[in-house]
């Protein structure tokens, strides 16, 4: 008996209603491409994405769902994204699933 049958058991009344679905959020796609960058700082790996010319409130929810996504630790400064760590490849795909076009600078 699995946990839906034991609240059946208990809640004969209750009607099961859908879950909403996820909207798609709406980043501009742009024509340049994001630079993808990968840095040292104090000794340490960190992946900067740079190049977004299009809102700055877009480039920070596109922030917020790579580190998300890659359950790291980053940071949204003067119209760059950090994120600690070198995560290249990963953010080129998750970007590239998004419709962006992304350049890979340095090494």
């Amino acid at each position: 008996m699995d946990f839906k049958d034991q609240l059946k058991n208990l809640f004969p009344d209750h009607q099961e209603t859908e879950e909403p679905k996820e909207e798609k959020s709406n980043i501009w796609l742009q024509e340049d491409p994001i630079l993808c960058k990968y840095e040292k700082r104090k000794g340490k790996p960190i992946t900067i994405l740079d190049g977004y010319t299009g809102a700055t409130s877009d480039f920070k929810m596109l922030a917020k769902e790579i580190k998300t996504t890659l359950s790291v630790g980053g940071s949204f400064k003067d119209d760059k994204i950090i994120i600690q760590g070198d995560f290249r490849d990963k953010i080129m795909k998750i970007l590239k699933e998004k419709g962006f076009k992304v350049k890979r600078v340095g090494g």
